[in-house]
């Protein structure tokens, strides 16, 4: 493979990453504005994004994570 080759495809490859780091961005700005909708209609953001941080794990890790906080809880005598 020669080097005017390697060039190229380099370039192709960072403009894709620079196209993808572009939409990550616009989604991550339509993300805040569904926040923010939300809490302008009286929801909590802080429990929401909890929730969607939870429903992203597989069930054996979330019952293992709350059991976890459970443990911690009591230990700490917040129940």
């Amino acid at each position: 493979m020669s080097d005017s080759i390697s060039a190229e495809q380099l370039r192709l490859l960072i403009e894709r990453i620079e196209r993808l780091e572009e939409e990550k961005k616009g989604i991550a700005d339509d993300i805040k504005d569904v926040y923010a909708e939300a809490k302008s209609t009286g929801f909590d953001v802080k429990t929401m994004r909890s929730i969607v941080r939870l429903r992203k794990m597989e069930k054996h890790h979330r019952d293992e994570a709350e059991m976890l906080l459970e443990t911690y809880k009591q230990a700490l005598g917040l129940v």
